[in-house]
């Protein structure tokens, strides 16, 4: 028999830091929930919005697999391995922070938002060289299906 874990929006953690409107559907940065740390591999489920020419400075991550996907506008990407990217609607960003790398991501768009899901997932393997790949979905295909993005 399997268990059925429902989360519903409304209960999910939230800061408005002005230029960043998030949701947290588990514990991140302020927002703390014993009961919503993590789901098996999975640690943060973020719903974000970025306002028009704001974004996150350079910073650190390890040890981390992290995947963006923006549903709306676009978001810069430049980090320590000399990635310099734009993710658009419709791709999808992997990041493997393994050893260590630092990124920073901005929306580059001075007149529309940003929205986008970001996602971490505890690595099966720890300290892997970092790796960055970018793809971009045909959306009017993905339409109401499903596809297998990463391995």
């Amino acid at each position: 028999m399997k268990n059925t874990v429902l989360h519903k929006a409304n209960t999910r953690g939230h800061a408005d830091h002005g230029w960043l409107n998030a949701y947290h559907s588990f514990s991140f940065a302020s927002w703390y929930n014993p009961e919503r740390v993590q789901f098996g591999t999975l640690r943060v489920l973020n719903d974000d919005t970025v306002a028009a020419g704001m974004g996150f400075g350079e910073h650190g991550h390890d040890n981390m697999e992290i995947i963006t996907i923006p549903l709306e506008g676009d978001l810069a990407h430049k980090d320590s391995m000399g990635n310099a990217e734009t993710i658009k609607t419709g791709d999808v960003q992997v990041m493997s922070a393994g050893t260590g790398i630092r990124h920073s991501e901005f929306n580059p768009n001075h007149d529309q938002r940003t929205k986008l899901f970001q996602i971490w997932l505890f690595p099966r393997t720890k300290n892997v060289t970092p790796r960055y790949q970018q793809i971009t979905l045909n959306v009017s295909e993905q339409k109401n299906n499903f596809a297998q993005i990463l391995i």
